[in-house]
C-alpha cells in the first residue's frame, strides 16, 4: 500500500517521464543559446534548476544578439 503513495514517478514510467521533460528542458535552451553567443551545449546543464534560472537572466539581460543569429 505505502508504495502507491510516490504517485506516477514510482516504477519504470517514471524515467521515462524525467526524460521527456528534460529534453523538453534542453532543445529550447539548445537552440537559443548560441544567438546570444554562448555554446549550446551549456543547454545541457539547464537540466539543472539555478543553472536555468541563471541562463534565463543571461539571456535576458545580454545587451546586444551575436551577430550571426541576431535580427536582421
Amino acid at each position: 500500500m505505502m508504495g502507491y503513495s510516490y504517485g506516477y514517478m514510482s516504477g519504470g514510467g517514471g524515467l521515462i517521464m524525467i526524460l521527456v521533460m528534460a529534453v523538453l528542458l534542453i532543445v529550447p535552451f539548445w537552440r537559443l543559446l548560441p544567438r546570444f553567443g554562448i555554446p549550446n551545449w551549456v543547454g545541457i546543464f539547464a537540466i539543472i534548476p539555478p543553472v536555468a534560472l541563471i541562463l534565463l537572466w543571461v539571456m535576458a539581460f545580454k545587451d546586444k544578439l551575436d551577430e550571426a543569429g541576431g535580427r536582421g
